[in-house]
Order: C-alpha cells, then sequence, then structure tokens
C-alpha cells in the first residue's frame, strides 16, 4: 500500500522566510561595507588633529634677548635652564639685528633690554655733570618727573613677528611678559611684521587653503569616477584646467572678496595653482589603482597629514616632531609659508617653497603615467582575456551543437518558401536581449559607485 506524503509547509514557510530575507541582507551588507570608509575617516581625522592640535607646545622655540655683556648672556642663559628644551634664547647686539631675524623668520621673539642702556646713559651724564640729582627729601614735581621718565625708557621691548604666527607669537609674549615684570616695568610689544588688516590673526591663509584643498580633492572623485571612461591624457587635462579654475577661485577669495592679502595677490594665485594641480593630478592617477578607496587616500594626504603639517594654525616648533618633519615637505606647508613669504617677509625663502609645490606637481604627473600604463596594460589583458573566451564559448558551441540540416523547400504561387523549424536571425534575440541587460547591469552598478564616491568625497 502507498503511502501519500503531506506537503511540510513549515519548510514551504522557512524557504519563503529565507528568500524574503535574501534582498535585505545583500543590501545591508552593501550599506555596511560602505560604512567602513567613513568609520575610517572618523578614525584618521581624529588622529591627525587631536594629535597636533590637543596639546601644543613650544619644542625648541628660537627667541632672542637682545643687548651687550654679562646681564643679555645671563638672562638668556636663566631662560635656558627653566625652559627645559622649550625654548632656544640666542643673544643678538642690537635691535636692528633682532628686526632683520624675525623678518627672516630665525627667531620668533626678541627681548629688547633697554634697562642697561638707560643705566649706562646715566652713569655717563652724571659724571660730565650736566645732571643733578635731587637733593635728598626734595620734594616737587621735578622730581616725580624724572623718576618716571627713567622707568618709561627703562621700560624693555619685545618684538615679534605676528604675521609668521599669531600663536607663536602669543607664547613668546607669554614667555617674557613676567620677566619683565620682575623689572618693574610694563612691557612693550612692538609687532615689525604685522598682517593685513582683514586678517588680524594671519590664519586666514590656512583657512584659504581649506577651501583650494576640498575644491581640489573633491573633483578628483568627479574626474576620476565619472570621467574613468576617458582617456588617461583626457582627465589628466581636465585636472589641470580644473586647478586653474580652483586657483582662480581662491585668488578671488583672498583679493576682491575677503581681502585676506593687500597685495601680491598675482603671486599667491600662482601658488594655488601649483597646489591645487599637485592634488588633482595626484588624485586622479590614484584612483586609476585605489578606485572608490581614492576618496579616502587623498583625504590621508591632503586633509589628515597636510591640514595638520601646514603651520597654519600652529607652526611646527609648536608641534610634535612627526608634523614638524612633515612641514619641511609637505605641500600645504609649502602653500602657506610661500604666501607667506611673498606677502609679508619680502620673498624671503619663497624659492624653497616653490620648489615643494613643484615637487607635487611632478609627483602628479608621474603618478598619471604610471596610471596610463597600468590602464594599457588592463586593457591589453582584458582584450586577451575576453579573446580567449569568445574561441572557447565557439569551440564548445560547435562540440555540442548538431548541424542544422537542410530546410524543405516548397513551391507556393511561384514563390520559393522555406518550412520553419530552422534557425533564423530570431534565434539568437534571446540571447542578445539577455547580453544586453546584464550589461545594462553592469552599468547602473558603475553609476552607484561613482555616485557613491563623489558624495563621500564632498560630503565631507
Amino acid at each position: 500500500m502507498s503511502t501519500v506524503r503531506r506537503p511540510d509547509h513549515r519548510s514551504e514557510q522557512h524557504g519563503s522566510h529565507r528568500s524574503a530575507r535574501s534582498p535585505h541582507s545583500a543590501g545591508l551588507r552593501h550599506v555596511l561595507t560602505h560604512l567602513i570608509t567613513p568609520l575610517l575617516m572618523c578614525i584618521g581625522m581624529g588622529l591627525a588633529y587631536l594629535g597636533a592640535f590637543a596639546n601644543p607646545a613650544p619644542h625648541h622655540l628660537p627667541v632672542a634677548v637682545v643687548g651687550q655683556g654679562r646681564s643679555a648672556q645671563l638672562l638668556a642663559q636663566s631662560i635656558n635652564d627653566k625652559a627645559d628644551g622649550d625654548l632656544e634664547v640666542w643673544t643678538v647686539a642690537d635691535r636692528a639685528a633682532a628686526v632683520d631675524r624675525l623678518k627672516h623668520q630665525e627667531i620668533f621673539g626678541a627681548y629688547v633690554i633697554h634697562a642697561q642702556g638707560v643705566a649706562k646713559d646715566a652713569t655717563k651724564t652724571s659724571a660730565k655733570g650736566t645732571e643733578k640729582a635731587p637733593a635728598k627729601g626734595a620734594s616737587g614735581g621735578a622730581g616725580s618727573g624724572g623718576t618716571a621718565a627713567a622707568s618709561a625708557k627703562a621700560a624693555p621691548e619685545l618684538l615679534v613677528a605676528t604675521a609668521g604666527s599669531d600663536t607663536s607669537a602669543s607664547v613668546v609674549q607669554k614667555v617674557f611678559t613676567p620677566i619683565a615684570a620682575r623689572q618693574g616695568a610694563p612691557l612693550k610689544v612692538t609687532d615689525v611684521a604685522p598682517t593685513a588688516e582683514n586678517d588680524p590673526t594671519g590664519q586666514g591663509i590656512f583657512f584659504l587653503l581649506v577651501a583650494i584643498s576640498i575644491g581640489s580633492y573633491a573633483s578628483v572623485a568627479v574626474i576620476g569616477g565619472a570621467g574613468a571612461v576617458l582617456p588617461v591624457r583626457l582627465r589628466a587635462a581636465l585636472a589641470i584646467g580644473t586647478s586653474f579654475v580652483v586657483s582662480l577661485i581662491g585668488a578671488a577669495f583672498a583679493g576682491p572678496v575677503f581681502h585676506l592679502v593687500d597685495h601680491g595677490l598675482r603671486g599667491l594665485w600662482g601658488m594655488a595653482w601649483l597646489y591645487s594641480a599637485g592634488i588633482l593630478l595626484i588624485g586622479t592617477g590614484l584612483h586609476t589603482f585605489l578606485k572608490r578607496w581614492t576618496t579616502l587616500g587623498v583625504m590621508a594626504l591632503f586633509v589628515m597629514l597636510n591640514f595638520t603639517s601646514s603651520g597654519g594654525i600652529f607652526r611646527p616648533e609648536m608641534q610634535n616632531g612627526f608634523f614638524a618633519a612633515l612641514h619641511s615637505f609637505w605641500n600645504g606647508a609649502g602653500f602657506v609659508e610661500g604666501t607667506r613669504s611673498h606677502v609679508y617677509f619680502d620673498d624671503y625663502g619663497l624659492p624653497g617653497h616653490i620648489w615643494t609645490l613643484a615637487g607635487w606637481l611632478v609627483a602628479g604627473l608621474l603618478m598619471v603615467g604610471a596610471a596610463a600604463l597600468a590602464e594599457k596594460r588592463r586593457r591589453t589583458a582584458e582584450a586577451e582575456a575576453a579573446a580567449n573566451a569568445a574561441a572557447v564559448a565557439a569551440a564548445a558551441v560547435a562540440a555540442t551543437v548538431p548541424e542544422p540540416e537542410p530546410e524543405p523547400t516548397r513551391k507556393r504561387g511561384g514563390r520559393t518558401v522555406r518550412s520553419a523549424g530552422g534557425a533564423g536571425p530570431e534565434a539568437g534575440a534571446g540571447a542578445a536581449d539577455t547580453a544586453a541587460a546584464a550589461a545594462a547591469e553592469a552599468d547602473l552598478d558603475v553609476d552607484l559607485d561613482v555616485e557613491t564616491e563623489m558624495e563621500e568625497a564632498v560630503g565631507v
């Protein structure tokens, strides 16, 4: 007697639930995969910004004591001993030499001891008998006025250059204010290299760097992603043209829009173009190798390591050794220090900063060249693989499909008519439709990846 098995509704339900969950599982995996990039950005930005800016402290910050004789040397030695490596205190013979060193950014503060000179002048005057000291117990405004005049002359002076770094000037002022207080005189602060009127802290150049950088590396996602179908030479031309537009926007911000600089705008524009072109060319070349990870790569290069080592907020003497070392050759430091040198310090040191920017531009050109070679090899390999696959498919079809029999013909109304059943042009229509659908789906996936990459780049 045969046994009739009832359908297992539980297994059918389980299968239906599994099929219902599978689309959501695929979508969830897709989202989680793309969440890796912003999480890595969060970690990288935290490590870079907090590592560079969280605890600024001077490290061998060069300053000077202006004066001749033993008193100046003793004061410099005393400050050096108490600073314990935070400062490097030099002695400078006179005020003019101190100003020259400040304008060459060899030092970031100079303490001028006027009391020493006043004491020597008083001794010489008394020996000549040209001025009498007031009698003991004498009263009147003359004696008080003389004391006040002597105190005013004895007031020490601190020379700073805020255009080089406002934060460094503030640190130097905090160091020498207590020293002046021990002399019983107020500290006079003189700025020998002030910033532009509309950029009192001098940090406008840094924020200009931020704007140019974002315009540059966000354009990399567009050129590398949406322009991936273009030859490398056209993408490189687009990168250079985009850098020209970005640099013009930066020059407009620095000049007529916000008046961050009051002269030297052409030189600033030239350095902005070099800086932007380097970023765009490097990013365009990297896109060939990194694909959707290009955004993370250019952010690491031109945000995390670049902004923190540029010297726009804190100079390298106020940072740890890692970011101080990057400052010597990174492109953001080349732009910030080059702009400062051109606008505020009579082009002193400018050639070195321009060479830094030019070096990054050359690195971009080399990266584009490497990308062109890699894409050429990739296209050759893909063409060979496609040819091999076509040959294998043709051989398989020839081996499995029998030869078509001759179609019978018959006369109908004076015409020769082939009977149905043979393979005609319509036989491959289904395969063509399937191939077209697969190609459309692949194009859609590429478009989604490009859109995601551009949103990540621009959104940050």
